[in-house]
């Protein structure tokens, strides 16, 4: 089953935030970073780790 990048970030930030309670800005630098970080050149060194 592959899920779109954007939705599962939208389903981690709604739990985060309702779940955990930080602060908004926060859960969004989260997401805004790893977003960022996915289509960046540092990318392939990430994914060897996750996997």
């Amino acid at each position: 089953m592959e899920v779109p990048l954007w939705l599962a970030l939208l389903v981690v930030g709604y739990l985060g935030v309702k779940l955990i309670r930080p602060p908004a800005w926060l859960i969004a630098v989260l997401l805004l970073g790893g977003y960022l970080l996915a289509d960046s050149v540092l990318a392939p060194a990430i994914n060897t780790f996750v996997k």
